[in-house]
């Protein structure tokens, strides 16, 4: 990719070409057009080329893509090609739900331990690993070279907890808390907001519906 900028737009892309490209995969399916993937996906042929071509093409004229090898490509280039570390913090239901999302362990993303603040929750095990006192995080992180932590607390105290995360080392945090986190730029943070999203649709119907 050299010292080429690409844009955001191209970036989001790229997951949901990885996830056709696995259940392709899946099917037995061993090439592809740009036009058949374009139905796939939504995306437009030309699009299609144009986000590939940034990182090199993979395709050839007359053949179109190798399946396999574009999806192992395309898992370079999202780093899903080695294994990262992660921490939880907030065992509640949905730190409980994503938890037990078992599509974090096939794609690399391994949680190593989860945090809370409620002694109630102390000793519990999700999938595995066990829920511990929030005041043994920072530790821990360090202890254990810890890269990802998610974040599933309320809005109040979000904040502390990402402060503390990228002091103890943490370089990405995936932020479900109702919050816009203020980090160093050292810090990589991917904020999903489900209320915002719900809230999309809600306008999407409204304007269907009117």
């Amino acid at each position: 990719m050299g010292n080429k900028k690409v844009s955001m737009a191209v970036i989001r892309r790229l997951p949901k070409y990885y996830r056709y490209l696995t259940e392709l995969l899946d099917n037995d399916i061993k090439r592809i057009s740009s036009q058949e993937l374009s139905k796939l996906t939504d995306f437009t042929a030309s699009q299609i080329r144009q986000d590939l071509n940034n990182f090199g093409g993979f395709g050839q004229q007359g053949y179109g893509y190798n399946v396999r090898d574009l999806q192992k490509e395309l898992g370079k280039i999202l780093g899903l090609d080695r294994i990262y570390k992660a921490i939880l913090v907030g065992a509640g239901n949905l730190g409980q739900a994503i938890s037990n999302y078992r599509g974090f362990n096939d794609a690399g993303f391994k949680i190593m331990a989860i945090f809370d603040k409620n002694p109630k929750m102390f000793g519990i095990k999700l999938m595995d690993v066990m829920i511990q006192d929030v005041d043994n995080m920072d530790d821990f992180i360090r202890d254990n070279d810890i890269e990802i932590g998610i974040i599933c607390t309320s809005k109040e105290g979000s904040q502390e907890i990402a402060e503390r995360m990228a002091k103890s080392g943490i370089t990405g945090i995936w932020n479900f808390a109702p919050a816009d986190l203020k980090l160093d730029d050292n810090v990589t943070v991917e904020n999903v907001h489900l209320n915002e999203s719900l809230f999309t649709l809600s306008y999407l119907l409204k304007e269907n519906n009117d």
